[in-house]
């Protein structure tokens, strides 16, 4: 999303579209039906798209999924980029703004900062580098994609931002003038692959909050605290075990500085939050759920593979839905990017795959000691590499900013203009993996077109950034996990503090070889569960990452798969994404029934299942009692890093329960030294207080989802602060059930509320046995056109976690399919 400090350019499109609302009301409403609908795409008939060998025929059900035919990969491709303009083309030009920096090009001067962070990262550059390394295969594919979007650009007015491309181009017409819209380059789709990377970049953000926290009074041994290890005693890694032997992984299964720096890290920390959130804010819900079962505990004898990664909510949601198929290795369905080809996650005729983000560390931190353009290197001095980007601003002049770059990457705190007036000491350098050009693009080609395990670890050796948690079925029965990725290894330093940039000793010495990182296939226990939590044990000679999710989500669907024994179905596996059990409660809530306690609310807790539905009263007041504790036991945290509530904290509270006079437990704000008990009873009172006040005196009509509510807001114009626009593009608040760090993960912070921040952009369950009868559905609608019946018609269904049908079979789609566009090659 656009940074909220930055919405006054909105908000006057906001207060010209409502003036605009006073004179539709004057003309017939058939003009203002027609204004919405001018964009919807057409679903039947024939339309003409130039640079096809073939005919391609599109096939759409009643959720408005295309499924593409085509007889070569170059027309599918240039038919999938069709489509995707059909339905998507505003998000995709936003999406690119964002990742080249050119915000101001659309909403003006207010979106400079952001757009100087953007351009300081560099990920168009990157991108265009990339360009010139990947293979002339997938270069061919990109330019038929985008050969598709330009066809369906030039059939809508050829860059003219009308609303015949979309209803925003309305919108954004009110006060921004002159605004073309440029072609799709190939190199717009491989930009996206790095907001990708950004947003899942892993410990990046606990790195800065680590070393602020010890630079403003914390000790090093009190931030330790609030970080504990991951608690392998409790919560089962993916891979059991295993070794290196040889170069190649063997699984166990054989089946500083001083405190001048802080003001440059605290304006990089403002910087980062300030960035546009295209897949999700790192936090307590930005993760992932896959599972894969093996065909011995199915009742078809095949395996099931289950995927819901964990994004910010959005209008439309981040995924689209699409089958790509033809008679050329491409013969696929799943989940698709709008401005990417191919599919990111699903499954082709022989076998599915799924991702969860491994969040490996793969950023550092450099404190930089700067004089003028020359950066510190032991006992001399660098000079740092400059380059100047001209930033266009919609109603005023072009900016000029000076980017420098050191060993250690761009300089980050370079993007604060008040660090660059002051010219101090001190800057902070980024090392991050994906500023260096990679081929992950060819890794998903051929992630599309693999039929086997071999293949699949081909296609995820090539799979650079983000790295991700891969898992595997195919139809011959097997399943597996592979880490793919470009893992540094470091010389000195663990990467959990930003390290010294003068002292050679930090740099990266190599990168973990892919044969040398885990992996597993057919393990004996019959599954795999991957949710971000410790990919392996403390024996593996690598390091990976300090900076785990602690696993109380992968040790849930442990046990619900363990339970269901050895006939599980499709439906079993939906239930199970569904599942709302606080692993936090049973741990916590004896605590609470144990202390003296004021309110006759603390026997809602008593005999609750720790299930979090939409109706629940226990769960309302649990998580009010958690959101009150944390705010009391770590008072002495300042503003903005206040506890989300994440399984962090979890892990964090779980220490302190066996410590009652830890000085953690005492509240600042009086002059006596309270205990645990103290404060347990206390936070049992505040909550009580709080839901008395917002959702009435009894607490039998509590209930979870009247705080734990969702709002998917478009990511342009959804924050608007004027309700008419907002009413145009945004759908909802409404209740949802689930919570954050549990199964069913609908992510809130604790320092901010309940509102739902993260959530299940989509689930899926693919039935290695039966393709046809997988099942999937995601957080909106596959459509980016407001009022279109397909831009919120899944929510209702995600909302309650129902499966839709993700058809397989050409003849059940042809059957159920509820429109037929036929794109025809223009007549010679």
């Amino acid at each position: 999303m656009v940074g909220r400090r930055r919405w006054r350019i909105v908000r006057r499109v906001a207060f010209v579209v409502l003036a605009g609302f006073t004179a539709l009301a004057v003309v017939a409403g058939l003009l203002a039906v027609w204004a919405v609908r001018r964009s919807f795409p057409e679903y039947d008939g024939e339309r003409t798209l130039p640079g096809l060998a073939a005919e391609v025929t599109v096939h759409r059900d009643a959720y408005g999924v295309p499924q593409i035919y085509a007889g070569t990969a170059a027309d599918l491709f240039r038919a999938q980029g069709y489509v995707h303009a059909q339905e998507r083309f505003w998000e995709m030009d936003f999406r690119r703004h964002v990742t080249a920096g050119r915000l101001s090009e659309l909403f003006g001067r207010d979106q400079l900062e952001t757009d100087t962070f953007l351009r300081t990262l560099g990920w168009r550059r990157v991108a265009e580098r990339e360009w010139g390394i990947i293979s002339e295969e997938s270069r061919g594919f990109l330019q038929a994609y985008a050969d598709g979007v330009n066809a369906w650009l030039d059939q809508h007015g050829g860059g003219e931002p009308s609303g015949d491309v979309s209803l925003e181009y309305t919108v954004l017409g009110l006060t921004t003038r002159g605004y073309r819209i440029e072609r799709w380059s190939p190199v717009d789709s491989l930009a996206w692959l790095k907001a990708m990377a950004w947003d899942l970049r892993g410990n990046m953000t606990d790195e800065i909050e680590r070393a602020i926290l010890a630079g403003g009074g914390l000790t090093r041994e009190q931030v330790g605290e609030l970080y504990p290890p991951y608690p392998q005693d409790l919560n089962r890694p993916i891979v059991d075990g295993g070794r290196v032997t040889g170069g190649a992984f063997v699984a166990a299964d054989a089946g500083g500085a001083g405190g001048g720096w802080l003001p440059a890290l605290t304006a990089v920390r403002d910087g980062l939050a300030d960035l546009p959130a295209l897949l999700g804010r790192q936090g307590t819900g930005l993760g992932s759920n896959s599972w894969v079962i093996a065909g011995s505990r199915t009742s078809s004898g095949k395996p099931l593979l289950a995927n819901d990664p964990h994004l910010s909510p959005s209008m439309p949601g981040i995924w689209f839905q699409a089958g790509l198929h033809c008679e050329c290795g491409f013969d696929l369905s799943g989940f698709t990017f709008a401005g990417v080809p191919g599919i990111v996650i699903g499954h082709n005729d022989a076998i599915a795959w799924g991702f969860t983000n491994l969040g490996p560390d793969v950023t550092d931190l450099y404190l930089e000691e700067v004089s003028g353009d020359r950066v510190r290197v032991g006992a001399g001095w660098q000079d740092l590499a400059e380059h100047t980007e001209t930033i266009k601003v919609a109603g005023g002049g072009p900016v000029t900013i000076t980017v420098r770059t050191g060993r250690n990457g761009p300089l980050l705190s370079d993007a604060s203009a008040e660090l660059r007036d002051a010219g101090g000491r001190y800057a902070v350098a980024l090392r991050w993996t994906a500023l260096d050009p990679g081929r992950t693009i060819d890794a998903l080609f051929a992630l599309n077109r693999a039929r086997d395990w071999a293949g699949f670890r081909a296609a995820a050796a090539l799979f650079e950034v983000p790295a991700q948690n891969l898992v595997y079925a195919d139809v011959a029965g097997n399943i597996g996990y592979q880490a793919p990725g470009r893992i540094p290894v470091r010389g000195e330093g663990d990467g959990r503090w930003p390290a010294p940039g003068w002292d050679t000793g930090y740099d990266w010495r190599s990168y973990i070889p892919f044969d040398e990182l885990p992996s597993v296939l057919n393990p004996a226990r019959g599954y795999i569960v991957t949710a971000n939590q410790a990919v392996i044990g403390s024996g593996y000679p690598y390091l990976l990452t300090h900076d785990w999710s602690y696993g109380y989500r992968s040790e849930r669907i442990n046990q619900l798969v363990e339970a269901a024994g050895r006939m599980v179905t499709v439906d079993d596996v939906g239930r199970m994404q569904m599942d709302g059990y606080n692993a936090l409660a049973p741990m916590l809530v004896p605590h609470l029934l144990r202390v003296p306690s004021a309110t006759p609310a603390v026997d809602l807790l008593r005999g609750w299942d720790y299930q979090q539905p939409v109706d629940s009263a226990p769960a309302a007041y649990f998580n009010a009692v958690w959101r009150a504790l944390l705010a009391r036991t770590f008072d002495e945290l300042p503003a903005g890093y206040k506890p989300d509530g994440g399984d962090r904290w979890w892990e964090v509270v779980r220490g302190l329960l066996g410590s009652p006079s830890s000085p953690w437990w005492d509240d600042r704000g009086t002059p006596a030294v309270e205990t645990m008990d103290q404060i347990l009873s206390a936070a049992l009172s505040d909550a009580a207080a709080e839901l008395t006040d917002r959702l009435g005196d009894d607490p039998a009509d509590w209930r979870w989802g009247d705080l734990h509510t969702i709002e998917l807001r478009n990511q342009s114009f959804g924050e608007s602060g004027v309700g008419p626009v907002e009413w145009l593009f945004n759908r909802g608040p409404e209740p949802v059930s689930g919570g954050a760090s549990i199964v069913n993960a609908t992510g809130w912070d604790a320092a901010a509320g309940y509102e739902v921040d993260a959530v299940p952009s989509m689930r899926m369950v693919v039935d290695l046995g039966d393709l046809d009868g997988s099942r999937w559905v995601q957080l909106s609608g596959n459509s980016g056109h407001a009022f279109s019946p397909h831009y919120a018609d899944q929510f209702g269904p995600w909302r309650r976690g129902e499966l839709l049908p993700m058809r397989w079979d050409p003849q059940t789609i042809r059957r159920e399919a509820t429109g037929t566009l036929v794109l025809k090659p223009p007549r010679t």
